[in-house]
Protein backbone atom coordinates (compact mmCIF):
# COMPACT_ATOMS: atom_id res chain seq x y z
CA UNK A 1 0.00 0.00 0.00
CA UNK A 2 1.30 3.45 -1.00
CA UNK A 3 0.86 6.15 1.76
CA UNK A 4 -0.76 9.33 0.45
CA UNK A 5 -0.12 12.77 1.24
CA UNK A 6 -2.58 16.01 2.56
CA UNK A 7 -1.50 19.46 2.08
CA UNK A 8 -2.35 21.09 5.22
CA UNK A 9 -0.52 24.33 6.09
CA UNK A 10 2.54 26.29 5.46
CA UNK A 11 3.71 29.65 7.58
CA UNK A 12 6.54 31.76 6.33
CA UNK A 13 8.36 34.45 7.87
CA UNK A 14 11.55 36.91 6.94
CA UNK A 15 14.35 37.81 9.88
CA UNK A 16 12.56 36.10 12.74
CA UNK A 17 13.73 34.11 15.83
CA UNK A 18 10.71 31.42 15.74
CA UNK A 19 8.29 30.49 13.60
CA UNK A 20 4.99 28.53 14.33
CA UNK A 21 2.56 26.58 12.52
CA UNK A 22 -0.66 26.44 14.27
CA UNK A 23 -3.65 24.18 14.40
CA UNK A 24 -2.35 22.07 11.91
CA UNK A 25 -2.38 18.53 13.74
CA UNK A 26 -5.79 17.32 14.16
CA UNK A 27 -7.51 13.66 14.83
CA UNK A 28 -7.60 13.32 10.97
CA UNK A 29 -4.03 12.03 10.67
CA UNK A 30 -1.91 9.46 12.92
CA UNK A 31 1.81 10.87 11.70
CA UNK A 32 2.30 13.95 9.55
CA UNK A 33 5.75 15.02 6.98
CA UNK A 34 6.53 18.33 7.70
CA UNK A 35 9.24 19.94 5.65
CA UNK A 36 11.42 23.43 6.65
CA UNK A 37 13.39 25.40 4.39
CA UNK A 38 15.84 28.06 5.97
CA UNK A 39 18.50 31.08 4.55
CA UNK A 40 21.27 31.87 6.35
CA UNK A 41 21.01 33.22 9.96
CA UNK A 42 21.54 36.99 10.21
CA UNK A 43 24.23 35.97 12.66
CA UNK A 44 25.79 33.80 14.67
CA UNK A 45 25.71 29.94 14.32
CA UNK A 46 24.26 27.44 16.19
CA UNK A 47 21.47 24.60 15.65
CA UNK A 48 17.80 25.36 15.63
CA UNK A 49 15.50 23.65 17.68
CA UNK A 50 11.92 22.47 17.80
CA UNK A 51 8.98 22.88 20.05
CA UNK A 52 5.43 21.87 19.97
CA UNK A 53 2.31 23.72 20.75
CA UNK A 54 -0.21 22.65 22.98
CA UNK A 55 -4.16 23.06 22.07
CA UNK A 56 -4.50 25.98 24.35
CA UNK A 57 -2.05 27.21 21.78
CA UNK A 58 1.10 27.77 24.13
CA UNK A 59 4.58 26.97 22.93
CA UNK A 60 5.60 24.41 24.79
CA UNK A 61 9.06 25.40 26.17
CA UNK A 62 9.02 23.05 30.03
CA UNK A 63 11.38 20.64 29.97
CA UNK A 64 10.10 17.70 28.56
CA UNK A 65 11.60 16.85 25.86
CA UNK A 66 14.40 13.99 25.04
CA UNK A 67 16.38 13.48 21.44
CA UNK A 68 19.78 11.75 20.11
CA UNK A 69 21.31 13.04 17.30
CA UNK A 70 23.91 12.05 14.66
CA UNK A 71 25.59 15.12 13.05
CA UNK A 72 27.58 14.71 9.86
CA UNK A 73 30.07 17.24 8.57
CA UNK A 74 32.54 16.87 5.56
CA UNK A 75 35.07 19.01 7.34
CA UNK A 76 35.25 17.06 11.04
CA UNK A 77 34.05 13.89 12.58
CA UNK A 78 30.61 12.76 12.98
CA UNK A 79 29.08 13.41 16.49
CA UNK A 80 26.77 12.19 18.44
CA UNK A 81 24.41 13.78 20.99
CA UNK A 82 21.61 13.21 23.09
CA UNK A 83 19.54 15.47 25.59
CA UNK A 84 17.36 14.49 28.40
CA UNK A 85 14.87 16.77 29.78
CA UNK A 86 15.15 19.23 27.67
CA UNK A 87 13.36 22.58 26.83
CA UNK A 88 13.02 21.67 22.55
CA UNK A 89 14.44 19.49 20.42
CA UNK A 90 18.12 20.26 19.31
CA UNK A 91 19.76 19.46 15.76
CA UNK A 92 16.49 20.77 13.12
CA UNK A 93 19.15 22.74 10.96
CA UNK A 94 23.12 23.71 11.32
CA UNK A 95 23.06 27.46 10.34
CA UNK A 96 25.48 30.12 10.23
CA UNK A 97 25.80 34.16 8.84
CA UNK A 98 28.17 32.63 5.89
CA UNK A 99 25.87 29.66 4.80
CA UNK A 100 23.56 29.06 2.07
CA UNK A 101 20.75 27.50 3.69
CA UNK A 102 19.31 24.38 4.43
CA UNK A 103 16.41 21.82 5.07
CA UNK A 104 14.60 19.47 7.29
CA UNK A 105 12.15 17.29 6.57
CA UNK A 106 10.53 15.77 9.57
CA UNK A 107 8.18 12.98 10.53
CA UNK A 108 6.02 13.43 13.49
CA UNK A 109 4.13 10.48 15.22
CA UNK A 110 0.46 10.89 17.14
CA UNK A 111 0.51 14.57 18.13
CA UNK A 112 -3.20 14.93 18.34
CA UNK A 113 -3.62 12.06 20.27
CA UNK A 114 -4.01 13.30 23.99
CA UNK A 115 -2.89 9.74 25.83
CA UNK A 116 0.39 9.03 24.24
CA UNK A 117 3.81 11.03 23.74
CA UNK A 118 4.67 13.03 20.53
CA UNK A 119 7.06 11.47 18.53
CA UNK A 120 9.22 12.41 15.66
CA UNK A 121 12.56 11.94 13.93
CA UNK A 122 13.80 13.88 11.31
CA UNK A 123 17.15 14.66 9.01
CA UNK A 124 18.36 17.80 7.91
CA UNK A 125 21.31 19.46 5.62
CA UNK A 126 22.68 22.95 5.28
CA UNK A 127 25.93 24.44 4.35
CA UNK A 128 28.44 27.13 2.73
CA UNK A 129 29.97 27.26 -0.33
CA UNK A 130 32.48 25.12 0.67
CA UNK A 131 31.43 23.10 3.63
CA UNK A 132 27.97 20.56 4.05
CA UNK A 133 26.93 19.27 7.16
CA UNK A 134 23.58 17.15 8.11
CA UNK A 135 21.82 15.57 10.83
CA UNK A 136 19.94 12.34 11.53
CA UNK A 137 17.67 12.95 14.75
CA UNK A 138 14.84 10.99 16.77
CA UNK A 139 12.97 13.35 19.71
CA UNK A 140 10.32 12.50 22.02
CA UNK A 141 7.92 15.13 24.06
CA UNK A 142 7.59 13.35 27.15
CA UNK A 143 4.15 14.77 28.04
CA UNK A 144 1.35 12.79 26.88
CA UNK A 145 -1.25 15.88 25.90
CA UNK A 146 -2.14 16.80 22.72
CA UNK A 147 -0.51 18.41 20.23
CA UNK A 148 -2.03 21.29 17.24
CA UNK A 149 1.03 22.57 16.22
CA UNK A 150 4.78 23.13 16.25
CA UNK A 151 7.62 25.93 16.83
CA UNK A 152 11.01 26.43 15.21
CA UNK A 153 13.49 28.78 16.72
CA UNK A 154 17.16 29.66 16.05
CA UNK A 155 18.99 29.58 19.11
CA UNK A 156 20.45 32.57 19.58
CA UNK A 157 20.19 33.69 15.79
CA UNK A 158 17.27 35.17 13.40
CA UNK A 159 16.67 33.36 9.89
CA UNK A 160 16.92 35.55 6.98
CA UNK A 161 14.10 33.35 5.59
CA UNK A 162 12.02 30.46 6.99
CA UNK A 163 9.47 28.55 5.33
CA UNK A 164 7.26 25.39 7.55
CA UNK A 165 4.76 22.97 5.05
CA UNK A 166 2.62 20.60 6.77
CA UNK A 167 1.38 17.26 5.14
CA UNK A 168 -0.91 14.36 6.49
CA UNK A 169 -0.05 10.50 5.94
CA UNK A 170 -2.37 8.09 5.40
Amino acid sequence: MVASTTFIKSASGSAVSSLSVTDCFSSDFDFYEVTANFSKSTSGTNWARLRFIDSGGSVIADAEYDYASLSMFDYASFGQEKGTTQTAISRVAFLNASGIGGGTKFTIYNPYDSGSYTFTNFQSGAGTTSQVWGSKVVGVHKSAEQITGLNILGDNYTFDNIEINVFGVK
